[in-house]
């Protein structure tokens, strides 16, 4: 590469420092937990931990705002990624204010077809 295409290049990357601006953000600065993977057609048990308000994330692209909420599955610790435009979120809050900590979830669909559904 000749200087000019090296300075073209770097010019070109600039993009990256303004995508690690995007990064640094909207970084989550909870604890690093592993995500709870809910299975399809599966119904999934787990403790959800009320003691204090959730850790939120922004998605820094769409804007959708995403609770972490910490649950015990299987006896390890994890963080429940909900965005709260999902119905779910809301019965998950309605439940907890109510005293309930222990759910049951079941997961149909996929990816934007994906539902849950609480058992009670």
């Amino acid at each position: 590469m000749n200087e000019e295409q090296i300075q073209n290049t770097q010019q070109n990357l600039n993009w990256l420092d303004e995508e690690q601006k995007k990064i640094e953000e909207s970084s989550f600065e909870g604890e690093q937990l592993p995500a709870l993977k809910l299975e399809e057609g599966k119904i999934t048990e787990f403790d959800i931990d009320f003691a204090k308000a959730f850790e939120q994330w922004i998605d820094p692209d769409s804007g959708v705002v995403k609770k972490i909420i910490p649950v015990m599955h299987n006896g390890e610790k994890k963080n429940f990624w909900l965005s709260t435009r999902n119905p779910t979120y809301k019965k998950i809050v309605e439940k907890g204010r109510k005293g309930q900590v222990n759910f049951k979830i079941l997961c149909t669909g996929q990816q934007k077809n994906t539902r849950y559904t609480i058992i009670d």
